[in-house]
């Protein structure tokens, strides 16, 4: 099913403004901060911002970016206490693993005007 005919979304003018294109570079900003690091921070903000704005099916897609972020640094912190025990390199590289599939399993779902299924999910 897909909510390309929502009457409730009007079309972006920007990459900034809520909307389909603005979900795209939340996505991407979350991936290039593995890369360039801060841009999640952007990225978690945009989310905020436009959460409430974008149609319901956007919104799914704006709770499961805010919940990965925050999942994310809660499952780093935990590596990173346990990396005294150098168990932690490996659950680090898991949660590295989980972020980027995250992303993925969105940039997909977006791409083809689907909700997230379980935005709340602590998992996939």
């Amino acid at each position: 099913m897909t909510y390309d005919d929502d009457p409730l979304e009007k079309p972006a003018e920007s990459w900034f403004a809520p909307g389909r294109n603005n979900v795209l570079l939340v996505y991407v900003l979350y991936l290039a901060s593995f890369i360039f690091g801060l841009t999640i921070i952007v990225g978690l903000v945009f989310a905020y911002v436009n959460r409430g704005k974008a149609p319901l099916w956007l919104q799914t897609h704006y709770t499961y970016l805010i919940r990965t972020f925050w999942i994310g640094l809660l499952y780093s912190l935990i590596s990173l206490v346990l990396m005294m025990v150098a168990i932690g390199f490996l659950l680090g590289l898991a949660v590295a693993i989980w972020v980027i599939v995250r992303c993925v399993l969105g940039l997909q779902k977006v791409s083809r005007s689907e909700p997230v299924g379980n935005p709340e999910s602590w998992l996939i």
